[in-house]
């Protein structure tokens, strides 16, 4: 029997990117999965491709930071698949200013997605969770969770949130059998971080190469990104812990850009 077999997991922002290889990470160990995404095409995308390969997935239009569109589109997970067994809050943003300069509107998108986001779907999942007296779920966070850099007061900010959330989660949930746990990758080599390479080369005054090299990379140990297999190989590991034991904590996955 595989890991996941019959289990049911929401990821949202999982279009693309690493949300997109941890559906499939999931899809690949049984699971049935909910791709939660902004982008309904896309979402309808991805899920065709795990169920070209094999597996069981549904697109669902969710936008996080909508508290209605959070609760349709779990309750729709719900009415396709009887259960909600695992979520992984993954959806996100960036948008990189100083903070002397950081509009008003943005750093409010940017906390919407992220910790909104994550606190919405939490919620929307508790009401299932809750009574069938099991549930698993797995936050997305950064590096930016313990550290901070230049130009990301809001990135920053919310990922730092995130670890405060599922700590209470971690206690609330525990008599309701839910666990709640962060995953903390370092730079991802996705198209939200692609994004960031040439606005921060602009903000910093330097070369795209070189904030990469300087920058992105300048503290792991083997000037290597983290991979989105990476990331999704720790969702697994607290998505499945067969213990109890294993709640409020954080993993970091980063090439030792940040240790602890």
């Amino acid at each position: 029997m595989r890991r996941f077999e019959e289990k049911v997991v929401i990821v949202t922002g999982a279009a693309s990117g690493i949300g997109k290889e941890i559906a499939r990470e999931f899809a690949r160990k049984g699971a049935r999965v909910a791709v939660a995404d902004l982008k309904l095409d896309a979402a309808e995308a991805a899920a065709a491709e795990i169920s070209g390969g094999g597996g069981l997935a549904m697109a669902v239009a969710m936008d996080v930071s909508d508290e209605s569109a959070v609760n349709a589109g779990v309750d729709a997970v719900h009415a396709a698949f009887g259960r909600v067994d695992v979520l992984v809050s993954n959806a996100g943003v960036q948008i990189v200013h100083p903070v002397n300069e950081f509009p008003f509107d943005q750093w409010r998108k940017m906390l919407a997605v992220h910790l909104d986001g994550a606190f919405l779907t939490t919620k929307a999942c508790m009401k299932y969770m809750y009574p069938a007296n099991a549930g698993s779920i797995v936050y997305i966070g950064s590096v930016h969770s313990k550290e901070a850099s230049q130009l990301k007061a809001a990135y920053v900010t919310a990922k730092h949130g995130l670890l405060g959330l599922a700590r209470v989660v971690a206690k609330e949930g525990a008599k309701h059998n839910v666990r709640a746990n962060v995953v903390c990758p370092g730079f991802v080599r996705t198209p939200l971080v692609e994004k960031q390479i040439p606005e921060q080369a602009k903000e910093l005054g330097i070369s795209e190469a070189d904030v990469v090299k300087t920058v992105m990379l300048r503290e792991t140990v083997d000037g290597e990104f983290t991979s989105v297999a990476d990331v999704a190989e720790a969702v697994m590991y607290f998505a499945g812990a067969d213990s109890n034991a294993l709640t409020g904590q954080s993993l970091i996955v980063s090439h030792g850009w940040f240790m602890e």
